[in-house]
């Protein structure tokens, strides 16, 4: 098959032809005019896999980040209803001080809300909040707030926040956590657990292929080992009711965590955390996958097999990824009207509390 060109002036192999309409697509990327949210703050080494993109692919990428109006158009070129949209990685995780992570997560809601909750569009978009993790009981008030009085969907995270430096990083997992946990539990919304790079000190088995760092194959290594960190640790015990959602059909963990199970078996007693079910109750029981950025059908259809198909959702990746290209491949996928449906929207609807 010959490429083609989509709008947005990308090669593509997929014609956009939505036989779906109402669509909901919840891993859409933004940018605000506070910072530079696509880099650490202060700017690191290879902490960005925007180095190794191609530039005029990450050029169109940047500019897509805070257009409003291509996106509106992108969406409903694809048969895409609703955007829920998160500022991009690494976003406020990335900044090295804790009082300026508390200060710009305010700013950057304030902005992603008036961006794309008001005016002509705003029954188009949701949004997903930010937290500054750096000071849990900060990100457990802002949460708060977002919820409440800005109306978010839910909180997006990207990854291990940075405290202090590019090396010293922390998971959700930790103890110093529990406040934002808490505070999750009972607004009852999920979390978005989105990837990022791993830290540099980390990166040693990528040296000399860099560019394997990034969304090609680390983002979701790094991003499945802080799943498992959150399974084992026993969070989904003392909050039962907490839901995370995971990008890119679940990171692979629908694929390996039987294997996982299977080999803590044979672990010494009380040496494999102080969780109290096998790893894939958790995946079944407090996790959802969102197909971003995946455009193979076995791969989406062993996820829907594994985890259920009303825990798997429907996403783009945009601008990273092109809504015309995702959607006319989903779309075009030999799913019952009924799976494609829960996927494109219903999941979406119920997971969200939309109206």
């Amino acid at each position: 098959m010959s490429a083609i060109v989509s709008s947005s002036g990308r090669p593509t192999f997929s014609k956009a032809s939505p036989l779906l309409r109402g669509k909901i697509a919840l891993e859409e990327h933004s940018m605000t005019d506070h910072f530079d949210a696509t880099k650490t703050l202060p700017d690191s080494e290879n902490t960005s896999e925007h180095a190794f993109n191609d530039e005029a692919y990450m050029s169109d990428v940047v500019k897509r980040l805070a257009d409003v109006e291509s996106r509106v158009k992108d969406m409903d070129a694809s048969g895409i209803d609703i955007s829920c949209v998160s500022l991009t990685m690494p976003g406020i995780e990335g900044i090295f001080d804790a009082p300026t992570a508390v200060s710009m997560a305010r700013k950057v809601n304030d902005q992603l809300h008036k961006t794309y909750r008001t005016g002509p569009h705003a029954h188009r978009f949701r949004v997903w909040g930010c937290v500054p993790m750096q000071d849990p009981e900060a990100a457990a008030a802002e949460a708060e707030r977002c919820i409440k009085q800005l109306g978010c969907c839910g909180i997006l995270i990207n990854g291990h926040s940075n405290i202090g430096g590019p090396n010293t990083i922390q998971y959700l997992d930790e103890p110093q956590c529990e406040p934002f946990w808490a505070k999750i539990h009972e607004l009852d919304v999920p979390v978005y657990l989105h990837p990022r790079l791993p830290a540099p000190d980390q990166q040693r088995a990528f040296r000399g292929y860099d560019f394997l760092l990034g969304s090609a194959y680390a983002f979701g290594r790094e991003t499945a080992e802080h799943a498992l960190r959150l399974m084992v640790s026993g969070l989904f015990d003392r909050y039962p009711n907490c839901k995370v959602i995971l990008g890119h059909c679940g990171e692979g963990l629908p694929f390996t965590i039987h294997r996982v199970d299977h080999r803590l078996r044979h672990s010494q007693p009380g040496k494999s955390g102080p969780h109290k079910h096998p790893l894939a109750h958790y995946l079944n029981t407090n996790f959802w996958a969102t197909c971003s950025g995946v455009q193979r059908e076995g791969t989406l259809l062993d996820t829907i097999r594994e985890m259920g198909e009303e825990r798997v959702l429907f996403s783009v990746d945009y601008p990273y990824e092109d809504m015309q290209e995702l959607s006319a491949w989903f779309d075009g996928l030999q799913l019952s009207e009924n799976t494609r449906k829960r996927v494109g929207f219903l999941n979406a609807r119920a997971l969200l509390k939309l109206d």
